[in-house]
């Protein structure tokens, strides 16, 4: 049985085995862009020199295995699965950072801010080709025709997870300029932007292995809920998250206005704060005084407290719906440990 102190273990055996894969993929672009991706991924520095430094925790990546061994398959069948949900969360973060404005992430210099907005798009729409690539691409089963059917069917959900996410960024930008957006379509944008490629990544193992519909239907759902209790951690981080940890100043989502789920809930107070909040949110520039009084009135007005408790929700309600299905032991533990250590982690 697994236990929360080998989710690390877990992680880094993911990136060992997605990695290298992922490497290969990238080693195939054109040399202009070669450069480019593997600096964001954390295997070079800005000249191309090799660097010990890494990126990411490697959580989706591990997702994408276990679902394969939930299924009753080999870690490895989720390799492909692994390396394409991995791409494409890569290319959202580029394509992010641009939108954002970002100047750092993982205490570097993004790869807009030390390349250009150009470079950063096109290797971004790179890796996102890919992606498909690696899926439609993955080595055959035995069975070459269920083979076929398996990459097809983890390619059309991964197509969708995109399109979602997409639509998520879209509304995302959105409410950056409203104040009058409620708790619902909040939770709707965040379950396209972040509950779709984690939900994707936890059911493309599984698709690979060719799991039976229900099996799917259930990791589906633990991976969405995971989704949206992930987005309520980072949210409470980019209000209140230590910029050590975060890479970007304490505070940021409230300087670029940014509809969280914290700020939206506070909006919704029905307390004269909440005006207060609405109208320092829409008049004039946020500096580091109006920050502080944002973050302030945030609290006050519960949006912490009720964000953290959403988190929670949907993490129970991701560990749940590991119960509804005949799950390879092992693998549901491990989920449910994965769960709990990404959304407890600043708990």
């Amino acid at each position: 049985m697994s236990t929360i102190t080998s989710v690390p273990d877990v992680l880094d055996r993911a990136r060992a085995a997605v990695e290298p894969t992922m490497i290969d993929a990238v080693e195939r672009l054109n040399p202009e862009l070669r450069t480019v991706a593997a600096y964001h991924h954390g295997w070079c520095d800005e000249h191309g020199a090799p660097t010990p430094r890494g990126g990411g925790k490697g959580v989706r990546p591990a997702l994408a295995l276990l679902s394969a061994e939930a299924a009753g398959a080999d870690a490895s069948v989720g390799v492909p699965g692994g390396v394409a949900v991995e791409l494409v969360h890569s290319f959202s973060l580029l394509h992010d950072d641009v939108i954002d404005g970002d100047l750092e992430r993982r205490h570097r210099p993004t790869v807009w801010a030390l390349y250009g907005v150009g470079p950063a798009v096109i290797v971004g729409d790179a890796l996102l080709a890919l992606a498909q690539q690696t899926l439609l691409r993955a080595a055959p089963a035995n069975d070459a025709a269920a083979g076929a059917a398996a990459r097809t069917e983890a390619t059309a959900e991964l197509t969708d997870a995109v399109a979602a996410m997409i639509a998520g960024q879209a509304e995302d930008m959105a409410f950056e300029s409203r104040t009058d957006v409620t708790v619902e379509q909040c939770l709707a944008m965040v379950a396209g932007k972040t509950g779709a490629l984690l939900s994707c990544a936890a059911t493309i193992g599984a698709l690979l292995a060719g799991a039976p519909d229900a099996v799917v239907e259930v990791l589906r759902s633990y991976g969405t809920n995971l989704g949206v209790a992930f987005q309520a951690v980072d949210d409470l981080l980019g209000i209140w998250g230590d910029p050590e940890r975060t890479g970007k100043p304490r505070g940021n989502d409230l300087a670029t206005r940014k509809k969280s789920l914290p700020v939206v809930y506070a909006l919704g107070a029905r307390r004269s704060a909440a005006r207060e909040l609405r109208d320092l949110l829409t008049n004039g520039p946020l500096d580091a005084g109006a920050v502080a009084r944002g973050t302030e009135l945030v609290d006050a007005l519960g949006g912490r407290r009720a964000t953290e408790t959403l988190a929670r929700s949907h993490l129970d309600a991701a560990c749940r719906a590991l119960d509804h299905a005949g799950l390879a032991p092992a693998a549901r533990a491990e989920l449910t440990d994965l769960a709990r250590f990404v959304v407890e982690r600043e708990f």
